[in-house]
């Protein structure tokens, strides 16, 4: 026998053995380039081809569970269940690409900020490990409850309709991929809820009554700690009711070098830069932010001697931090404190104060100035829709004398 039919021999062999019949000839195992485990292919009752690993480079033990996974597909089959096993993570995470990957193209709606963002707090981290085929009404029951207790509150109807949404877009793209039967009856989350009610937010008087009560309630520290994080928080109070910034998102992270100095003639107007959930944006700030910059700045002890020259070394440090460098989490619970010895915590209709508050009373007060609602709505990095939802029932109070 000569080399070439030698050869030709030896690559029939290896042919047949890429590629073996097993489970009396209705599947084929053979091997993927990229792995030496054995992959088991066969036709479904529906015509639909379902390829699985043995996960094992063993021949006969790859032959063995072809046939386990064979019987177990056509169980699932005759049940009306999907071969296909995936976690709820995995075709979430799968849905959030497709959101990302859409929006950055230009042709994503707005709401999949709000679904992407809800996949990832509340969606993922109670269902992410369970298949979505054992997603039952029980379930969805404890992630209602579980999904209060994270929150602190009860969810505003429209919160449970964006979660809603969200998860009915990750249960349709696992029937679409057939991880499970387009027929199947996937419990739902409760899309209702309160309506949403206007925001509490501080009327003028209430502003300069908490301003003015702040230096003696800074006085009452009892460590040398709580006075720091006291006087920060003075600060950060002042700061987002005249910039109209979210609270932590966006204000925490601000660095120095993010302001800037914007010119219209020979007048200059504070100019912040700022990142947020609905993506990158400047804002103006008002003028009453200078004086309290120069506070922070003196306080932590920079080594500058006016607010234009740290604007002009675009020093990379935080902006709110305290003397020793450290930024603090507890932002919010300092807050509350202040709330509560001040005698501001509810506002008239009994809705307790936040820090979003402040962000909420800048909105009020800027249309009271009579700014209109499409520059608010750039200036604080939210939609025209947002703010006739949130404001629109107290436009016409602001302008009573017009309207007289």
């Amino acid at each position: 026998m000569s080399l070439l039919q030698q050869f030709n021999l030896a690559q029939v062999d290896a042919d047949a053995d890429k590629n073996i019949k097993a489970v009396g000839g209705k599947a084929t195992l053979y091997k993927r380039s990229s792995t030496q485990h054995w992959q088991v292919r066969f036709k479904l009752a529906n015509n639909k081809w379902h390829s699985q690993s043995t996960c094992t480079p063993n021949k006969d033990e790859a032959i063995a569970k072809a046939e386990l996974i064979y019987q177990t597909v056509q169980i699932k089959t005759q049940a009306g269940l999907t071969p296909i096993t995936k976690t709820f993570k995995q075709i979430a995470v799968d849905e959030v690409k497709g959101m990302t990957q859409a929006m950055a193209s230009g042709v994503g709606k707005r709401t999949y900020r709000d679904y992407i963002f809800a996949t990832n707090k509340y969606l993922i981290p109670f269902f992410g490990n369970y298949t979505v085929e054992n997603i039952t009404t029980e379930l969805v029951r404890d992630f209602e409850g579980w999904r209060i207790a994270v929150m602190g509150r009860i969810p505003m109807q429209s919160t449970k309709r964006n979660h809603s949404s969200a998860y009915i877009r990750i249960i349709n793209l696992a029937k679409e991929r057939g991880v499970i039967s387009s027929t199947r009856v996937v419990p739902m989350l409760d899309s209702k809820g309160e309506k949403s009610r206007a925001r509490p937010a501080f009327s003028d008087g209430e502003l300069e009554a908490l301003i003015a009560y702040v230096p003696s309630w800074i006085e009452t520290s009892y460590t040398a700690r709580t006075r720091q994080m006291r006087i920060l928080c003075g600060v950060y109070i002042e700061f987002l009711v005249n910039t109209g910034i979210r609270h932590g998102t966006e204000a925490l992270p601000l660095r120095w070098k993010h302001l800037q100095w914007h010119y219209i003639g020979e007048k200059k107007y504070l100019r912040i830069w700022v990142s947020g959930k609905t993506g990158p944006r400047y804002l103006i700030a008002k003028n009453e932010v200078l004086a309290v910059l120069e506070r922070l700045m003196q306080w932590q002890e920079l080594a500058y001697a006016t607010l234009d020259a740290l604007i002009e070394a675009k020093l990379d440090k935080l902006i709110f931090r305290l003397t020793t460098g450290e930024q603090i989490s507890n932002m919010e619970n300092i807050f509350r404190n202040l709330m509560k010895h001040s005698g501001l915590m509810f506002d008239s209709g009994g809705q307790r104060r936040t820090l979003y508050s402040l962000r909420h009373t800048y909105a009020t007060r800027a249309l009271a100035k009579g700014v209109d609602i499409h520059t608010l709505a750039r200036q604080m990095g939210t939609s025209v829709l947002m703010i006739e939802k949130h404001y629109s029932k107290i436009t016409p109070m602001l302008s009573a004398e017009k309207l007289a």
